[in-house]
C-alpha cells in the first residue's frame, strides 16, 4: 500500500510554520506491508522522505501520533544518498493493536526548512487499516449464553441506594473543598527559588540520576522526569509557560522566541524520542538512557554558556603607538 505526496510552490513568513500538502524539492511516501490484520498481528509501517540537499530536514515526531496502534519496535532514520544532490531518509515502525474495527494510521507532520530559511510542515498520507477479530470467521459460538436480565432488588433496597449516593456526593464535595483550600494556602506560602536556571537544572539532574530508574525498569517515569527538567529549564530561560504543553506546542513557542537553530533541533529530537517511551510504550536500550541523560546535561550547559555570553564585556582594544622617543600605549 503506497501513498505519495508530490510538490508545488508555496511562500510564507520566516517566523511562521506553514502546513502544506506539497512543497518543491521534497516528497513523502508512507506505506504498510498489509492493510488487513487480526488482533495482535504486527504491521510494518514505513515513512520515507526524499528531498534535495538544500532542504534542512527535521525528523518527524511520530511517538505520540499513531492513533490506536502501539509501537513494538522501530528502526531509526536510515539516510541514503540518491545522487543529483538528493537524499532519502526512511524510518520503520513495527505496530500492533488489540481492538477490532476500521482504523487509520494518522498523517505524520514532517517539518523542514527551505533554502531561503522558510519553515514548513508537510503532511503524509493517512493509512487505513482493518483489524479483524480472531473469532469473527468460522468460530463456534453455540456455547455463548445470552446476558441475564436485571435483578429486581425491590423498592426498599433501591431507596438505600439513593441515600448512599447522596452521602457519597456530599463527601466528595467536602473532600474537594478541603483539597482546593489547602492547595491555595500552599501556593501562597511556597518559596520562590531565586537560583540561576542552570543551577536548578543541574541539581535536579543529579537527583534523578540517584534514583536509578532505568535500572529498576521504570523507563516511562525516567523520561517523564528527564523531559520535565529540560522543559522547565528552557521555560525559565526563554520565558515559555511550560505546563500542559505538548512537544509540538513547546517547540513552536521556542521558534517564536527566536531560539538558536542548533539548540532547537537538539531539543526537538530529544523530546520526540522521549515521547516514544512516554506515550508509545517503547523500551529503550540501557545505553540509550545514559546517552539521553548526557545529552540533557550538555544542552543545559550549552544554553548556560550562551546566556552568560550575552553579559560578557569584551576587553578594551589596545593599540601600540611608536614614536621617536620609544613606545607608548593608547
Amino acid at each position: 500500500v503506497m501513498a505519495v505526496l508530490t510538490v508545488s510552490a508555496c511562500a510564507q513568513d520566516n517566523t511562521v510554520i506553514d502546513t502544506v500538502h506539497s512543497a518543491p524539492g521534497i516528497i513523502i511516501e508512507s506505506s504498510v506491508d498489509r492493510s488487513e490484520i487480526y488482533l495482535g498481528d504486527l504491521i510494518t509501517y514505513r515513512l520515507t522522505i526524499m528531498c534535495d540537499s538544500s532542504i534542512s530536514l527535521a525528523y518527524p515526531h511520530v511517538g505520540a501520533s499513531l492513533g490506536a496502534f502501539e509501537i513494538k519496535d522501530y528502526k531509526a532514520e536510515e539516510i541514503e544518498k540518491l545522487g543529483n544532490g538528493r537524499f532519502e531518509v526512511e524510518t520503520r515502525f513495527i505496530l500492533t493493536t488489540f481492538t477490532t474495527g476500521d482504523y487509520v494510521i494518522p498523517p505524520i507532520p514532517v517539518e523542514f526548512m527551505t533554502a531561503d530559511s522558510v519553515r514548513k510542515i508537510l503532511i503524509s498520507q493517512p493509512m487505513p487499516i482493518l483489524v479483524k477479530s480472531l473469532i469473527a470467521e468460522g468460530a463456534d459460538t453455540a456455547d455463548i449464553r445470552d446476558v441475564k436480565g436485571p435483578l429486581d432488588l425491590g423498592k426498599e433496597l433501591s431507596i438505600w441506594y439513593y441515600i448512599t449516593g447522596v452521602i457519597l456526593i456530599v463527601a466528595l464535595a467536602i473532600i474537594f473543598w478541603v483539597w482546593r483550600r489547602s492547595r491555595r494556602r500552599k501556593g501562597k506560602t511556597e518559596p520562590v527559588d531565586d537560583r540561576k536556571p542552570w543551577e536548578i537544572a543541574f541539581e535536579e539532574l543529579a537527583m534523578l540520576r540517584e534514583k536509578n530508574l532505568p535500572e529498576k525498569g521504570e523507563f516511562k517515569l525516567y523520561y517523564i522526569e528527564l523531559t520535565d527538567i529540560i522543559r522547565a529549564y528552557l521555560g525559565r530561560i526563554y520565558k515559555i509557560p511550560v505546563p500542559d504543553m505538548t512537544t509540538d506546542e513547546f517547540c513552536l513557542k521556542m521558534i517564536g522566541k527566536q531560539v538558536d537553530s542548533g539548540i532547537y533541533e537538539r531539543v526537538k529530537r530529544f523530546l520526540n524520542h522521549a515521547d516514544l517511551v512516554k506515550f508509545a510504550k517503547f523500551v529503550p536500550e540501557p545505553d540509550r538512557t545514559v546517552l539521553d541523560f548526557d545529552e540533557a546535561r550538555e544542552m543545559v550547559d550549552f544554553v548556560r554558556r550562551q546566556e552568560l555570553a550575552k553579559f560578557t564585556i569584551p576587553p578594551p582594544i589596545v593599540e601600540q603607538v611608536s614614536g621617536s622617543g620609544g613606545t607608548g600605549h593608547v
